[in-house]
């Protein structure tokens, strides 16, 4: 191609445009898809946005963008996050689910890549302004079986990471193997968008649009059947005839709600009811005599069963049960506290404070430790770390509440775990001391 053809092809491309589709085109979009997209379909589910490219009022290409696929395990392993983020931050990631070019690409090279680039430079805001939420990353599929070869997309800068499983959907539930899986396509809008998704809090202005769920149960039936037996040891105080679950049952499911994120009697029984059949079964549950169906306990039953055991011992199972898992789960390690919802002590009527340990891999609170009234977090936290089994080359992270000597002592030369711990004003001495020996990199300004 000579110079002259280059620089006109150029400026042809900077004469494309690329806007909105109005609702009134609707019916045109939706008709030129079904008949020149390989797809055949112009229908997308959930939430959306349709664009068209323009060249000199003419009509170039169409794109459309939708929801993410619910469950990619490329995609999954491309971000890092664990099941419970994937459940709430998923509204993140949108899927371009239609892009069709209706003018041959011959025509104007580099056409494809230029319309796609255009998109995505506005996504976010008009996604966003749509539907509440930014977009921090895009997914495409291509069917390499029909010769498609992601061109444009590797041009904007996707990356291909994996084949998708070979399934398709046919009805809402139902899932019919095709065998011909596409390549996945993975573009990041913002430089620190897998971080974000990955890590266990997202920053402040991100974190209004997560989801409020808690993800599937990260644990196996096999897993939850060796819980069970842990707690088959208890003793069982009530008494009466007809009781529904038995007391290992109730623990066991409490014990799976509080690792989901509980924290309260309505969240365990909110989080256990979302627990499958075989899950209930291995806890030990018992079928419903009307439905036949294994169910989880109620919010007053876990209350009845968990006012008669005793705390320590219960915090031991669950310690002993945690360690027994992938060791790699308690390798980072972040203490932090919180409030019980609906729980009030004393004449005064305060909430029950805990002191929670919570894994970064999974998000999952691995012991708690209740705050003595009139108290605060400092005096709680080796009692709560006592009671985790095993933390030797652990990484243990808490706010600046916790920057005390015993406490880190403890850690690190009785545990042999290791700290990283906030350093403010509460410590005014160490906070001299540190500000004239570390470079200014390691503080924050003071407001």
């Amino acid at each position: 191609m000579s110079n002259a053809s280059t620089l006109s092809g150029k400026s042809i491309l900077g004469q494309i445009t690329v806007r909105l589709l109005h609702d009134t085109e609707r019916a045109r979009f939706d008709e030129l898809l079904e008949e020149r997209h390989y797809l055949k379909s112009a229908r997308v589910g959930g939430r959306s946005l349709r664009y068209v490219a323009e060249l000199n009022g003419e009509w170039i290409a169409l794109i459309c963008f939708s929801g993410a696929a619910p469950h990619l395990a490329a995609r999954e392993e491309w971000i890092g996050w664990s099941p419970t983020q994937l459940a709430r931050r998923l509204g993140f990631v949108v899927n371009n689910s239609r892009y069709l070019l209706l003018t041959d690409r011959h025509v104007y090279p580099n056409m494809g890549s230029k319309v796609l680039s255009l998109c995505l430079k506005r996504l976010s805001a008009d996604w966003e302004q749509a539907w509440n939420q930014p977009v921090l990353v895009v997914e495409s599929f291509v069917d390499e079986h029909l010769g498609y070869e992601g061109t444009c997309y590797k041009a904007c800068g996707f990356e291909a990471v994996g084949p998708s499983a070979g399934y398709g959907r046919s009805s809402r539930d139902y899932y019919v193997k095709h065998d011909r899986p596409k390549q996945l396509y993975l573009r990041a809008l913002n430089g620190r968008a897998r971080k974000w998704l990955s890590q266990a809090r997202m920053p402040a202005a991100l974190t209004v649009h997560e989801l409020d769920r808690t993800g599937p149960c990260p644990f196996k039936a096999e897993a939850l059947g060796s819980l069970l037996d842990l707690f088959k040891s208890f003793k069982d105080e009530r008494r009466g005839h007809g009781l529904l679950h038995r007391q290992s049952f109730v623990l066991a499911c409490a014990t799976v709600g509080m690792l989901m994120g509980a924290d309260s009697y309505a969240g365990l029984e909110d989080e256990t009811g979302k627990l499958n059949q075989r899950q209930l079964r291995a806890l030990g549950a018992r079928k419903d005599k009307n439905t036949g169906r294994y169910r989880a306990p109620s919010d007053s039953t876990f209350f009845r069963v968990l006012g008669t055991v005793d705390a320590a011992a219960f915090d031991s199972i669950v310690g002993e049960w945690m360690s027994l898992r992938e060791l790699d789960t308690l390798k980072r390690i972040a203490v932090d506290g919180k409030t019980l919802r609906g729980s009030k002590r004393g004449e005064d009527g305060k909430a029950l404070q805990l002191l929670s340990a919570v894994t970064h891999k999974l998000r999952l609170t691995i012991a708690q430790r209740e705050i003595e009234e009139k108290s605060n977090e400092t005096p709680a936290l080796i009692p709560l770390l006592e009671s985790i089994p095993r933390l030797e080359g652990s990484l243990i992270s808490a706010d600046a509440m916790q920057c005390q000597q015993e406490g880190c002592d403890y850690i690190t030369q009785q545990r042999g775990a290791d700290y990283l711990i906030g350093l403010k004003g509460n410590q005014s001495g160490i906070l001299a001391r540190a500000e004239l020996k570390l470079p200014r990199e390691f503080f924050s300004p003071r407001t």
